[in-house]
Order: C-alpha cells, then structure tokens, then sequence
C-alpha cells in the first residue's frame, strides 16, 4: 500500500503526510479544534509548497477529507462557499478551454512580439503592462492562462528542436549539444522571469477596477460602486502602485536579482525565429481561416468581458462553441483535451474551499477583526490593509475580502461606524487583499494556476521560486499600497 500511496512521490513525502493525518485526529482531541484548525492550514500550505513533488489534490485532497470527517467543518459549509464561488469555478471550466482554442492565434502574435522586440527590458515591460491592462478589463485567471500557453508554445518549439523531432538545419543549430545544459537552463530562465511578470502584472491591474478580480466585484456589490466609481475610489492607490510596479520591473531586470535578468538566448532566438517563418510559409488555408475565427472571437470576447454580458464562464462557453462551430472542431475527443489543463485545478480549488469553509467555522480570522475595529477610526484602514495583506498570504484573498467586508458591513448596519469610514476600509480591504497577496502561490488564485499548470515542472519554478521572485514585487507594492492608504484615504 506504502508502494503506491501518492505515487511518484518521495518517500519522505509520502510518510509525512501519513504522520499528518494521524496526528491531526490526536490533536483535535488533545489541543481542541481551532489549533488543530490553524495546523490544518499549515499542513495544506506545505502540500501546495510540494505541488512539484505531487500534485497537491491528493495531498490537500486527503487533508480536506479529514477535515470535514474530524468535524473542523461540513459539507454543506464547504458546498455554501463552492456556491458563492461558482463564477470562478465556471470561468476556469470553460474560459481556460475557450483559450487552448485560441493557442494558434496567441502563439502566431506572441512569436513576431518575441523576434522583433529584442531588448529584454522592453518585452517585460510590455508583458507587466499588457498582462495589467487586460487583467483590468477581463480577469487575472483568464490573462494567466493565456501567458501559460504561449509559454507553453514556446517551450515545445524549443523542446521539439532539443529532442531531434524537428530539422536542426533549418533551425540553424547545427549542433545539439548547444540546446542542453546551459543553454537550456538559461531559456527556462528568461521563460520564469518574463511569466513572473506577467502573473504580477495581473495583480496590479486586477485591483484597479470591478471586474478585475473576484473579490472587487463583491466589494463593489456591497457598496454600490459601479465600474467608474470604483475605479475612481481605488486610484489614489492603484495607480502610484502600478508606476511602482512598473519601476520594480526595471529594477529587477537591469540588476539582475531574484532570478530576473535572464536574456533570450541567441541559439533560442534562431530557433524561434525559423519556427515563425517556418510556421508563416506552410500555414494551410484551413490554419489561416482559423486564426481569423480566433481573432473575431477574441474581439468579440474582449468586448463580452468589458461590458459584463454574461458570467464569465458562460462567455467562455460562447467562445468554445463559435471557435469550435466555424474551424469544424466537432469531434468529442478533440473537445476533451482543451479541458485537460484546467480541470485538475478546478478540483484543487474546490478542496481549497474546504479548507476555506473550516477557516470559516473556526472563526480563526474573527479576534483579529474585533481587534481592529477596537482601534482609533484614524488607524482602521491602515491596520485593516495589514490584516488582509498577511491573511491573503496564509490563506485566499477572495475568502479573507469576503469575511472581512462582512463583518465591516455589520460594524456599519449596528451604528459602530460611519459610511466614509466604511468606505475607506472598504478600499483598505480590496487593496489589501490584491496587493501584498502576491507574496505566496496560494494568495491569489492566478499565481496558484500557474504554480499547478503544466508549465511550471518544465520551466523548474516551484513554490520556493515563486515566493524568491514575487519578493522584491511583494515589498514594493505592500509599502506603496500602505502609504496611499496612510495618506490618501
């Protein structure tokens, strides 16, 4: 049983786990639930910190079981908080699917931006940018997916080169010894720094507006903000940040720290840019009448996202169905594998909410709440901002937004504060949970995707590597955020 427990894992892995799960059943009855509550959340951060060693579903998975067995708290509890998160369970179903049919299109734009834009610099520049800029208008798991995909292109045009699939000659490597070793290593570099990037450009352009990540929406439902309004209230804040940001990743890139810096590699550059040409002279009629349905289908999605149509699931069902319907995609098994990706974090994020819903019932997040409120209404938003910051990076920033607006909306229903001082921790916790969330994988649900995708094993960035790289960002954009609270609000 030992032999096949977690499969592949190591072995040191595998016995830690079943020294967790007994020892979570002698605690509850020796050190009472809300302790073994708090060992429970750190026992599911160290499977996701593993996700490379074993995927954390099973890991988390058996976690969550026991939790729920143990009584820390319910189904139904667990269902509830599925329920008021439907609309991100739905968006990575089908939005994630509707963006593998797009792959061609992405791979045929992000392939001239790669060979024509030679400074490094200016490429993570423009990835932090664009990746704000459409996280501000559509939503960060959506603008994650797509950066996974192009990384994902271009790490196989490599790969295939490197593996003897495809023609050396016509790739210009004559020898291939000079894909392995360094070489390699340094293209899995400069692929890492530039997905960085892009993941922390959709935090800082997800917190600016309503529809940027979910938590905004919510927020903006209990104060009756709409898209302007909102992004108006945040500004004093979002936008130093952004510049903040934008300046960290100058930073980052000319020194060269944290594992940024790392150009393209000459030999890749060749490679990739034979792989465009090659790519541009064979394309068939049929792949060219496809990028043209992938193109409309991404105005006509860009235009569904901005203008809130529909849920976004349900929008990236509609992109499915017509990118399907008008390429002729219309076999069953073709279908399957665009939902391949997706669907294994789809159900890591269902045990998440388990692992939620016991944070919920535990009230482990409520004495620090009441603390807060007992303070001085000068000193709120910034303690408030705090709060949010260091819980989103233990636990998921939407649950934490979700909690913590509750309680503030009840503060002011009972009388205990006004409505501008209600407004300002209503600011102080969106910003809060968006911003120093960047600091781990399991803050904010675009970092978690890209941490469990497929790229992230071929690319060698774990959660360790993750948290080294987010760092500097997480720094910079925690202190900028705090002083626009301090003195804006």
């Amino acid at each position: 049983m030992f032999k096949y427990f977690l499969g592949q894992s190591p072995k040191w892995f595998k016995l830690t786990m079943i020294i967790f799960l007994v020892f979570n059943v002698i605690a509850y009855y020796t050190l009472g639930p809300t302790i073994t509550a708090w060992i429970f959340i750190g026992e599911f951060i160290f499977t996701l910190a593993m996700a490379l060693k074993c995927y954390p579903l099973q890991s988390g998975g058996l976690l969550a079981i026991e939790a729920i067995a143990l009584n820390l708290t319910t189904s139904k509890n667990a269902y509830h908080e599925v329920d008021q998160n439907l609309e991100v369970i739905l968006l990575l179903v089908f939005m994630v699917a509707g963006i593998y049919f797009m792959k061609p299109l992405l791979m045929y734009i992000f392939s001239k931006v790669f060979t024509k834009i030679k400074s490094k610099l200016l490429l993570s520049l423009l990835f932090v940018f664009l990746s704000a800029v459409l996280s501000a208008f559509l939503d960060a798991l959506t603008v994650t997916a797509v950066l996974i995909s192009v990384t994902v292109g271009f790490y196989g045009v490599y790969h295939r080169i490197h593996s003897g699939e495809s023609d050396y000659d016509k790739s210009g490597v004559k020898d291939k010894s000079e894909l392995s070793g360094e070489t390699l290593e340094k293209f899995r570099s400069f692929l890492r720094s530039l997905i960085m990037h892009g993941v922390v450009g959709t935090a800082l352009g997800g917190v600016c507006t309503l529809v940027g990540e979910p938590q905004n929406l919510l927020i903006g439902e209990r104060m009756g903000w709409d898209f302007i309004e909102f992004f108006l209230r945040m500004a004093p804040i979002t936008i130093p940040v952004l510049f903040a940001g934008l300046l960290t990743t100058v930073f980052l890139e000319l020194t060269g720290t944290f594992g940024f810096g790392q150009k393209l590699p000459e030999v890749a550059r060749t490679i990739i840019e034979s792989y465009t040409e090659e790519e541009d002279a064979k394309r068939s009629d049929k792949e060219k009448w496809g990028i043209k349905v992938q193109a409309v289908s991404a105005i006509l999605l860009i235009i569904g996202l901005a203008l809130h149509l529909a849920p976004v699931g349900f929008i990236g069902l509609a992109l499915i169905v017509v990118q399907t319907a008008f390429m002729g995609i219309t076999e069953e098994h073709q279908l399957g594998k665009a939902f391949e990706e997706a669907l294994p974090f789809t159900g890591l994020l269902v045990v998440f909410f388990v692992i939620v819903a016991m944070i919920h019932d535990q009230h482990l997040f409520s004495p620090i709440i009441d603390w807060a409120l007992t303070l001085e209404p000068s000193q709120q938003p910034s303690m408030f901002y705090l709060a949010n910051g260091v819980l989103s990076m233990i636990s998921d920033n939407v649950f934490v937004a979700t909690v913590y607006i509750g309680e503030v909306k009840q503060a002011f229903d009972s009388g205990a504060i006004s409505l501008e001082q209600f407004e300002k921790l209503a600011i102080a916790i969106n910003t809060g949970t968006n911003l120093p969330s960047v600091a781990t994988p399991n803050g904010q649900a675009a970092f978690l995707f890209l941490l469990t995708s497929a790229i992230a094993p071929l690319i060698k960035l774990d959660y360790f590597k993750m948290v080294k790289m987010a760092f500097p960002y997480t720094i910079v954009l925690g202190v900028v955020g705090l002083l626009g609270v301090i003195y804006f609000l």
